[in-house]
């Protein structure tokens, strides 16, 4: 199957408001973490060149957005999402690594992060070179924590004090020295038991959990 992934620009606003539904109804069939974003938030991010498209043809398959926090020292790709017709072609994989570049290009010296209930993210992410990291290390941007406003998971993290979630926190420093690097596909069905665990933990809760044993760091 041949498609097409670029950098998106204003030529793309045609495909808004289809990207925004398909990220609704994407946080609807997984019921888990990932923020509903409006077509013109799309449409801006578009104008900006901080967004990755996918297209077969004339029709949008897939999209991944850049943000920036705390004065740009802080990058998220965000919003990672493939349509359903197009899945197990391994357009999600070339889709953030799109977006990891771009984010390279444009913020060289920003430190990369995100937040996921996926395992699949995380592994693409782990490919990348990203590590798991508690909350405590992403950016403190208020405006970033209240875009999980609209997750159906934000009772949770905010029972929490914003220490913990479902989601899973990953970071990718450049200036960070380079050791061993952390590969969850050697240990997949360990982090699939752990995140089965956290998922049963937090949704049984009545009070915070202020400790949560994460991925130990390589």
């Amino acid at each position: 199957m041949k498609f097409t992934i670029t950098v998106a620009t204003a030529a793309h606003e045609q495909y808004a408001e289809t990207i925004s539904q398909m990220i609704q109804e994407a946080a609807i069939a997984r019921g888990t973490g990932i923020a509903k974003r409006p077509p013109e938030y799309i449409r801006k991010k578009m104008q900006e060149g901080k967004a990755i498209i996918a297209l077969h043809e004339n029709t949008v398959i897939g999209f991944c957005y850049i943000e920036t926090w705390g004065h740009r020292q802080y990058i998220a790709n965000s919003g990672l999402i493939v349509h359903s017709d197009y899945r197990k072609h391994g357009l999600a994989t070339k889709i953030k690594e799109a977006a990891f570049k771009l984010s390279r290009e444009k913020y060289p010296n920003a430190k990369l992060f995100g937040i996921t209930t996926s395992l699949a993210v995380m592994k693409i992410n782990s490919d990348l070179g990203y590590r798991p990291v508690t909350f405590s290390e992403l950016t403190d941007d208020e405006q970033f924590w209240q875009g999980c406003q609209s997750c159906p998971n934000y009772d949770i993290l905010m029972r929490n004090n914003r220490k913990n979630c479902l989601c899973t926190a990953m970071t990718y420093d450049p200036k960070e020295k380079k050791g061993k690097q952390w590969f969850i596909r050697s240990q997949i069905k360990k982090y699939e038991r752990w995140l089965r665990i956290k998922r049963e933990s937090f949704l049984k809760q009545k009070k915070p959990i202020l400790k949560l044993k994460l991925f130990a760091k390589s």
